[in-house]
């Protein structure tokens, strides 16, 4: 499976933010559309991610307020990035190795989409319940041996042994 099949399961809904947005509103369109990162934006290009982890991170440095700073101050200025090529296989290590809870897909200079762990632990656990249904339905239809002729032991009987 390949990160292109889990952005045409998920769709096309990209959410942004501009990099000198205030912090304040990035949360505010956070909460609104119940997600955990906002791809940051600049002239068309991905610059950077803002994802719960930075605002969490934000507010408890700010004495428990985003206080008055920009995205741009605390955004991941290097997220990791996939392709749509890239295999699901890849991607897992890929996150949990940075502990990358958001992964930007992007075909050259061009934002996909952004694709989630939990994106693709649920893709995993799809694929894994397809595999075994295809599974248990070969072996529900498994073809009966053909006893051969002669051969006592094909037929479950013992061999006469001398």
């Amino acid at each position: 499976m390949k990160v292109r099949d889990i952005l045409r399961v998920k769709g096309g809904t990209l959410y942004t933010v501009s990099p000198d947005e205030k912090l304040a509103r990035a949360v505010e369109t956070m909460a609104q559309f119940d997600i955990g990162s906002l791809a940051v934006m600049e002239h068309g290009e991905l610059v950077g991610m803002l994802t719960f982890r930075e605002v969490i991170d934000t507010i408890a440095r700010n004495g428990g307020t985003v206080g008055d700073v920009t995205v741009r101050s605390i955004m991941d200025d290097h997220p990791m990035t996939c392709t749509p090529e890239t295999e699901l296989d890849q991607v897992r290590p890929m996150m949990l190795e940075r502990h990358t809870r958001y992964m930007p897909v992007m075909d050259g200079g061009m934002l996909m989409g952004v694709i989630s762990f939990y994106d693709v632990a649920k893709a995993v656990v799809e694929m894994q319940t397809f595999e075994n249904k295809m599974l248990k339905a070969y072996i529900r239809d498994w073809p009966e041996e053909e006893t051969a002729a002669g051969d006592p032991t094909a037929a479950g009987g013992a061999a006469e042994v001398r």
